[in-house]
């Protein structure tokens, strides 16, 4: 398919209706309203709705008339604007994920947007290479198929040529590749969203916007408190505990909506992500180009096993989001999705005594030198409160250190390695040592005289780079060569 194509008309209506392009004209129209004195009154507000709807048409349907697509054998053309008008060529041996999001309003049209993923350079100020918003489904299916599909090669022609031509064969039915499951989301897996910092963050958001709106209320609507003693300590934990059933819950419909029935399939050479309540996205990576695996763990799902896996896909933008294999869940199933995925390298090597040391000079350094502060503010005027603090936070530095340091280790295989690190959020990387393009060690004084350095692995996937952090050493240069392919022989020998 070489003609160009337009999108669905239907998603005119949705454009209107959201106002998706009349939004870009709002910071020039405000101040216009303004200059002219535009006053209030039931017809101006009228008037006002009608006008920014008849923006909001006339501007999608010439956005939705300038912009075309072509479906090319090796790539994939994008063409829109209205004033200036730019052509977008990605081609398909470039492409690194593509992804399908069906918001509600789409859905209720019957349309998709298709986001494409790929090597191709960033463009400045977009989140997503390419963008086609606007397909009717069954087209987004069939273009999500075609984009990372590969380039039909020519056959090899034979030397020696029929005596007679051959019959014409029937047309074989494309075969539907197979289709295995790698992971599905159990609902009972949303109670450990309350123990997940990004899925708390919602819900408090939700609160801090309640408390403005309360605030803005006339005093006729507020309810009347008076007889409420706010300092007795009954009503202190009765709120304190509606906040947190209120923050509970506001985490877990949160990780519903954007989780509810996720399912990863492999099928034929990709991996199919598909989730969401309201929204749902449909993810597709090429598992030729996954480098490597990272499991992250935070401190609250540490607590209950539990843990999250992120694919590191080579060129693939919004990788914590795109990337996603498993949301979240127990951590035995990310380590089990983990292994079929890249092989296991094998336990992980713990760091030396002398990075332990350093983990703790670091903990308690805080909590030691307001100690010292607080012996001198209690000598000189007998205020003791910063003494204690101090010593407080000097013997929680202690717990903390350690935990820093287990956080540490290294391990390497015959076809992977992997390197672990953090503590906040716990995050161990497995990558296969094809995807290692390069090494960067680096040594500070005090890394020097402890005899440890921080050697990071650079990849083209994921953040760029995985750091083994105060290895010994002398184990930098083996750890190099073992992790990577042979050209890192040379490392040991400049070592």
């Amino acid at each position: 398919m070489t003609v160009p194509q337009r999108t669905s008309p239907r998603i005119v209506l949705v454009h209107t209706i959201t106002f998706k392009q009349a939004r870009a004209l709002a910071p020039a129209l405000v101040p216009l309203a303004a200059a002219t004195g535009i006053g209030g009154g039931r017809w101006t507000l009228v008037t006002a709705v009608v006008g920014v709807t008849l923006v909001s048409l006339g501007t999608a349907v010439l956005s939705w008339w300038r912009f075309s697509y072509v479906d090319a054998p090796g790539a994939v053309v994008v063409t829109r604007g209205l004033v200036t008008r730019s052509e977008r060529t990605v081609p398909k041996d470039r492409i690194r994920g593509v992804e399908v999001e069906a918001p509600p309003l789409h859905r209720v049209f019957g349309l998709v947007r298709l986001r494409v993923d790929a090597a191709a350079g960033a463009v400045a100020g977009k989140d997503e290479e390419l963008l086609i918003d606007g397909l009717p489904r069954a087209e987004g299916e069939r273009l999500r198929g075609a984009v990372l599909t590969s380039r039909v090669r020519a056959p090899a022609p034979d030397d020696a040529a029929p005596a007679e031509p051959a019959e014409p064969a029937e047309p074989a039915e494309p075969a539907e590749p197979a289709e295995e499951e790698f992971a599905r989301f159990d609902s009972r897996w949303l109670l450990y969203a309350p123990l997940v910092g990004g899925y708390l963050a919602v819900p408090l958001a939700g609160v801090g916007a309640l408390f403005r709106l309360a605030q803005e209320l006339p005093r006729d609507v507020v309810p009347d408190l008076v007889g409420v003693r706010t300092d007795d300590a009954r009503v202190i934990a009765a709120a304190l505990l509606v906040a947190l059933l209120l923050l509970v819950a506001g985490a877990v419909v949160g990780a519903a909506v954007v989780n509810w029935r996720f399912r990863l399939v492999r099928r034929g050479g990709s991996l199919i992500a598909v989730r969401g309540l309201l929204t749902r996205l449909h993810t597709e990576l090429e598992v030729d180009r996954i480098r490597g695996v990272a499991l992250a763990e935070g401190a609250g799902m540490r607590l209950v096993r539990a843990a999250r896996v992120t694919a590191l896909v080579t060129g693939l933008g919004d990788a914590q989001r795109r990337g996603q294999l498993l949301p979240l869940g127990p951590r035995a199933e990310a380590w089990s999705l983990t292994r079929r995925l890249v092989p296991d390298p094998g336990p992980l090597v713990p760091h030396p005594p002398a990075a332990r040391r350093r983990r703790l000079v670091r903990a308690v350094s805080a909590g030691a030198g307001v100690t010292v502060v607080g012996a001198v503010v209690t000598a000189a005027f007998g205020w003791w409160p910063v003494l204690v603090v101090g010593v407080v936070l000097t013997a929680l530095g202690v717990p903390l250190g350690l935990g820093r340091y287990a956080a540490l280790g290294h391990a390497t295989g015959p076809r992977s390695f992997a390197v672990r690190s953090g503590w906040l959020v716990r995050e161990q990387a497995v990558l296969e040592r094809r995807a290692v393009v390069g090494w960067q060690v680096r040594q500070s004084v005090f890394q020097r005289r402890a005899g440890v350095a921080t050697v990071t692995a650079c990849v083209g996937a994921g953040r760029g780079g995985y750091a083994a952090v105060d290895m010994a050493a002398g184990d930098v240069a083996g750890f190099a060569e073992a992790a990577s392919e042979p050209w890192a022989a040379t490392f040991r020998a400049a070592s």
